[in-house]
C-alpha cells in the first residue's frame, strides 16, 4: 500500500476492528468506518474516524483504487460481500480480516476475480489487545497484491509479525489450524491445572503459574494469561463458567484434518469437551473459559 493510498474503508467496529482502527489511525491513516451498530460508530468517530451510516457512504468517501478491510462474523461476510460488491469497481481491493472458513474464501476470491475486484484473505491473532498494540497477520491471495499491501500488513501487525502464506485461502486455513492448535493447548492447560488443584498439596495455583512463566518449557501467553485470570478472579474462578463455547475454527480444523487423512486426537478432544460442557461445569472448563477471557474479551460469566 503506498504512501498516498492511506485511505481504508473499515467494516466491522467490534472488539477486534475498533482497536485495529485506533491502531491504524495512530499510523497516519485516514479511515471510513462503517458497522450497523450505532454506538460503534459513534466511537470510531470519537477516535477521529470519518463514520458512514450506510455501506454505500463509506465507499462514496474512499479515494480511488479503494481499499476496504472486513473485520465481521464469517456468518456476515456474503451478505456484506453482497451489498458492498456492486458499489466498488475494476482494480479496488477487499481484505477479509475475519475468520472465514478457508473454504468459502476460496469461492470468492474466484467470485470477486470474475468481477475485477481484487482480494485478499488475512488470518488475524491476538485479540482485542493485539489488534491494538499488534498483531499475528497470516495473508493469502495473489503475492504482487500482498507484496503492494506490505506497508499495511506491517503496520497491523507486532514487529515482524506478519507475511504471505500462498495462494488465495492460505491465509485463512493457516489461521484455522492455529485456532485448532489453541483449543488442544488451553485444554492442556486446563486439564493439568485441575489435577494440581485436586492434589493434596494445596498449592497456590496462582504461583504455580507464575513459577511455569519462567523459561519452563510451556512458558506462553496462555499461561500469562492464566496468572493473570488467577489475580483477577481467585484460583476458585468462582465467577467463571465452566461451559465452553466455540467459534468454529476448530471444528473446521477436525473435519480438515478427516479430509487430509490427518488424525488429531487432540483437537478433536478439545472439540468434543468443549461441546459436551454445556450444563456440565468442570474446573478443566472454568480455566478454558477465564483463558477466552483474557486474550479474546468473550463473556465468561456464569447464567
Amino acid at each position: 500500500m503506498n504512501s498516498m493510498q492511506k485511505t481504508l474503508g473499515y467494516i466491522g467496529l467490534g472488539k477486534m476492528g475498533l482497536n485495529m482502527v485506533k491502531r491504524l489511525m495512530g499510523r497516519g491513516y485516514v479511515i471510513v468506518a462503517y458497522d450497523p451498530n450505532e454506538e460503534a460508530r459513534e466511537k470510531a468517530k470519537n477516535i477521529g474516524a470519518q463514520s458512514a451510516e450506510t455501506v454505500a457512504g463509506l465507499v462514496e468517501n474512499l479515494s480511488v483504487p479503494r481499499t476496504v478491510w472486513l473485520m465481521v462474523p464469517h456468518a456476515v461476510v456474503d451478505d456484506v460481500l453482497r451489498e458492498l460488491t456492486p458499489l466498488l469497481a475494476e482494480g479496488d481491493t477487499i481484505i477479509d480480516g475475519g475468520n472465514s472458513n478457508y473454504k468459502e474464501t476460496l469461492r470468492r476470491a474466484k467470485e470477486l476475480e470474475e468481477k475485477n475486484i481484487r482480494f485478499l484473505d488475512a488470518g488475524v491473532s491476538g485479540g482485542p489487545s493485539g489488534a491494538r498494540d499488534g498483531a499475528c497477520v497470516m495473508v493469502g491471495g495473489v503475492r504482487a497484491l500482498f507484496d503492494e499491501y506490505a506497508g499495511l500488513f506491517q503496520d497491523i501487525a507486532v514487529e515482524d509479525g506478519y507475511g504471505y502464506m500462498g495462494r488465495s485461502g492460505a491465509g485463512h486455513f493457516v489461521k484455522m489450524v492455529h485456532n485448532g492448535i489453541e483449543y488442544g493447548m488451553m485444554q492442556a492447560i486446563g486439564e493439568g491445572f485441575d489435577v494440581l488443584k485436586k492434589s493434596d498439596f494445596q498449592l497456590s495455583l496462582t504461583e504455580v503459574a507464575r513459577i511455569y512463566n519462567h523459561q519452563s518449557v510451556i512458558t506462553s501467553r496462555l499461561t500469562q494469561w492464566l496468572q493473570k485470570a488467577f489475580e483477577e478472579h481467585g484460583e476458585d474462578l468462582a465467577d467463571v463458567s465452566g461451559e465452553v463455547s466455540h467459534s468454529g475454527e476448530g471444528l473446521w480444523t477436525v473435519q480438515a484434518a478427516k479430509e487430509l487423512g490427518v488424525c488429531v486426537p487432540i483437537i478433536e478432544g478439545a472439540l468434543k469437551f468443549r461441546e459436551e460442557s454445556r450444563g456440565k461445569s468442570s474446573y478443566t472448563g472454568q480455566v478454558v473459559s477465564a483463558l477466552r477471557n483474557q486474550f479474546g474479551g468473550h463473556a465468561v460469566g456464569k447464567e
